[in-house]
């Protein structure tokens, strides 16, 4: 008698065979078992299996028993193993690390969490028109099953009511309810307004949490019977919920949802999955929808293209052409913007900066003879942070003291180019001592305390001015903020990728969304050397498809996603010279695969990723297109099955990049 098990090692698939020696061993159980000299940890997949039914490359093989079964407190359920088993296939990522990585770290003596129990209250708020039609139509449907469902609505038209409806029927018919938000600073916002109005236990799950925190909720949520409200972050989707109904993706298209090491995954395409193997409904609501899912021709595609209150900010440009910091001492802030600023204080109004950089400058560079200080990693500039005195890298640990003199020529004068919100909210006090100029980004916000701090501390007017970055533009509802600023904007949009000019548009939209929302007469200025493009048009007029509709054309004609499916294949090693040889190599094997079994799919040229070098090694990417999955899949499972790398590279298979630099 034998047993499948997921094996925690880089073992292609991760699932290897052993002999059953315990009979009383279970799917879902976690076990300790021998892998070459050394042990390793394993979930049980597959038991009492009969030798006959096992291939013949494993027959050929001594199998050995498996070891002890783990005395965690947790057993992964039949719903769990399938939504892993997808994800190891549609990832290509080992579904024994795949486990591992997605599980809660065991300890010995977790501490226990006491769920909050929402409050039950009526909701006071009634539908307006547009609410109640997409409402109606909703309940209509069959929401015992799979279906997915999209909200289309513009910031600040109601998507939470429709949300909150939709969630308090289903923990009335005794289900759980599951609601993934992208960033960890949404979640005090939504709580409150959830736990207001749910006659349930509520729960949220963030990387704000310690461990026993995490594994005592994943504790929790396996040993309760009864509906539960989960909100939480990508890496939520994992969690053992009990009778699940319902499944709300917000914010859809944030970048946020896609994991950039181990496996790959988007959280809200798993989350999609999951809905589908617990045979619920899924709804993914925006305002600013991501490409791949934008359908306004599905008659499960539902738009709110007005506010509930209040009105769409007025956007105006602000040309930085003529602009030299030398003979402006306001800079980076315009003084067109400066002016408006001023409005809006004598009118008791706050005001948002958004800044698309940290610190205090991009760069350091000598007066002198041109000397600039370098991250000897990956050979980018340091960045400078004026209030902890460091020069520190963008893209790796590395940091240094700021020197008082060029080591290169012993010149003093070393010139600060560029900036960042901690040089903006500089500017902006020497401008307005009398306010308060308050910084909103990770540099200054170290955990969930501190964010819940500033979040308070802005709501209730302690802040006149939160100069941030993109943290400001995650659906925060501020009552007295009537104009956004925004700065750099550029370099956003300027980006090398197919993808800049939706990313650059989804985020002035959510940024500008901010404004507003209580107001008739609001304004967002973007400072920017590039006023003839159409983006700040289509900014302007948030509720119209036309964005949609010309970047699509564009797609269209480049092969682009959606109207092809896409993946990446990194290659890593410290030897460049061996690097190259092997990309070459890989990429004359993935078109002989292509070629004889006709395929049809674009592969490009190897090219270096965007930061060549990093922590000692050097990195370039192979880049995959197909109009047909099982085109693509088949061509990267072929790879990762019969290309052997040699010792000294490693490999990523990351499928639906979002980044390719």
């Amino acid at each position: 008698m034998y047993c499948h098990i997921a094996v925690n090692a880089p073992l292609g698939k991760g699932v290897l065979t052993y002999e059953q020696i315990d009979e009383s061993l279970a799917i879902g159980d976690l076990v300790e078992v021998p892998l070459g000299r050394r042990k390793a940890k394993g979930c049980v997949i597959g038991i009492k299996v009969d030798y006959d039914s096992l291939d013949e490359k494993t027959k050929s093989f001594k199998l050995r028993p498996h070891g002890e079964v783990l005395g965690y407190s947790f057993l992964l359920n039949d719903l769990d193993l399938k939504l892993f088993s997808w994800m190891s296939e549609y990832y290509h990522y080992s579904m024994g690390q795949l486990i591992f990585d997605c599980l809660p770290k065991p300890l010995k003596r977790p501490r226990k969490v006491e769920m909050e129990m929402g409050e039950g209250l009526i909701v006071e708020h009634e539908f307006n028109e547009g609410q109640k039609g997409i409402w109606e139509k909703l309940k209509a449907k069959n929401q015992n099953s799979f279906i997915k469902e999209y909200i289309h609505g513009v910031t600040g038209s109601g998507k939470t009511l429709i949300y909150t409806n939709l969630i308090l029927q289903k923990i009335k018919e005794g289900n759980s309810v599951l609601f993934l938000i992208p960033e960890i600073n949404l979640t005090p916002q939504f709580i409150e307004t959830f736990k207001k109005y749910l006659p349930c236990k509520v729960l949220s799950y963030h990387s704000g949490l310690s461990a026993s925190e995490k594994l005592s909720r994943w504790v929790t949520l396996n040993e309760s019977t009864e509906p539960v409200f989960v909100m939480g972050v990508r890496s939520s989707v994992f969690l053992p919920i009990k009778k699940l109904g319902l499944v709300i993706v917000d914010e859809e298209h944030d970048s946020s949802f896609k994991q950039s090491d181990r496996c790959t995954y988007n959280g809200r395409d798993v989350a999609i999955k999951k809905a589908q193997l617990a045979n619920c409904p899924v709804v993914l609501g925006s305002a600013t929808p991501s490409l791949e899912n934008y359908a306004p021709e599905s008659e499960n595609f539902y738009q709110l293209k007005n506010r509930v209150s209040g009105h769409f900010p007025k956007v105006e440009t602000i040309s930085i052409r003529d602009f030299p910091e030398w003979e402006n001492p306001s800079w980076p802030v315009h003084g067109q913007a400066i002016e408006e600023m001023k409005k809006s204080f004598e009118k008791g109004e706050q005001v948002l900066v958004f800044v698309s950089r940290l610190g205090f400058a991009s760069y350091i560079q000598c007066s002198g003879c041109g000397h600039k200080f370098i991250d000897p990693e990956t050979e980018t500039n340091l960045r400078y942070f004026k209030n902890r005195n460091i020069l520190k890298s963008s893209y790796s640990e590395f940091q240094m003291p700021v020197p008082e003199i060029c080591p290169e020529c012993g010149n003093m004068h070393l010139l600060q180019k560029g900036f960042g919100t901690e040089k903006v909210q500089e500017v902006l006090q020497d401008i307005f001592p009398e306010r308060t100029i308050g910084r909103f980004d990770r540099d200054d916000i170290k955990n969930f305390t501190e964010l819940n701090e500033r979040l308070d501390d802005f709501s209730s007017g302690k802040i006149d001015v939160l100069v941030g970055t993109q943290m400001l533009s995650k659906g925060h509802n501020f009552e007295k903020v009537n104009l956004v600023v925004v700065l750099g904007i550029d370099s956003q949009l300027n980006f090398p990728d197919f993808r800049a000019m939706e990313r650059t548009y989804q985020l002035l939209v959510q940024v500008a969304g901010r404004a507003g929302r209580y107001s008739k007469d609001s304004k967002v200025i973007i400072q920017t050397m590039n006023e003839e493009s159409d983006l700040f048009r289509y900014v302007d007029n948030p509720a119209s498809d036309e964005f949609f509709e010309s970047e699509l054309a564009v797609r269209q004609i480049t092969n682009f996603p959606p109207v092809s499916k896409t993946a990446a294949i990194f290659f890593s090693a410290r030897d460049r010279e061996q690097l190259l040889r092997e990309v070459i190599r890989a990429k004359d094997f993935l078109s002989s695969v292509n070629r004889v079994n006709k395929l049809g799919v674009q592969i490009s040229p190897p090219a270096p990723v965007g930061i060549e070098k990093r922590a000692g090694q050097f990195t370039w990417t192979i880049f995959i297109q197909s109009k047909e999955y099982k085109a693509r899949h088949l061509l990267i499972q072929t790879f990762a099955d019969k290309f052997d790398v040699v010792r000294g590279v490693t490999t990523k298979i990351d499928v639906d990049p979002y980044y390719y630099l």
